[in-house]
């Protein structure tokens, strides 16, 4: 089986990283730099899968003047690298007024010319909270108050 190289693992790590600090300060254009051309993006605040940098440049736009975060955290990365594709993995946590919100991300990085862009990005709210259950038995998940942007 083939090691990643260390130098992989922790170059997809500095774009990621590199991306959140960005973010952090209300640029959100550090993930569209990250992003690949082809780049897909689910969150549980979308109906539908974004397909596509301009679609998601759409979406930044809107989040543009929203983003307001205190501290934020990746816990337990994990890099998995074959060849040119490379799958990152982590816990994030952001805090805002004294609010914690927590989330499963899934990062998948190609490496194109030489550089590590993100072609896959999957935010899921790590712990939802479920509303009781209805008369049928189907459980509603409420959503939370901001989304990761």
């Amino acid at each position: 089986m083939d090691r990643p190289l260390p130098d992989d693992v922790q170059a997809i790590l500095a774009v990621e990283r590199g991306a959140f600090e960005r973010w952090a300060k209300g640029d959100l254009s550090g993930f569209l730099d990250a992003s690949d051309d082809e780049v897909d993006y689910f969150d549980p605040f979308l109906e539908a899968r974004l397909d596509g940098l301009p679609a998601l440049r759409a979406l930044y736009d809107k989040a543009l003047e929203k983003v307001e975060v205190d501290r934020w955290q990746m816990v337990n990365p994990r890099v998995v690298v074959s060849g040119d594709m490379g799958v990152l993995t982590f816990n994030f946590v952001s805090q805002v007024k004294g609010r914690t919100v927590r989330w499963n991300t899934t990062e998948v990085y190609r490496r194109k010319h030489g550089q590590w862009k993100i072609v896959h990005t999957h935010w899921s709210l790590t712990q939802p909270q479920l509303a009781s259950q209805p008369p049928g038995g189907r459980v509603r998940l409420e959503r939370a108050k901001s989304p990761p942007l």
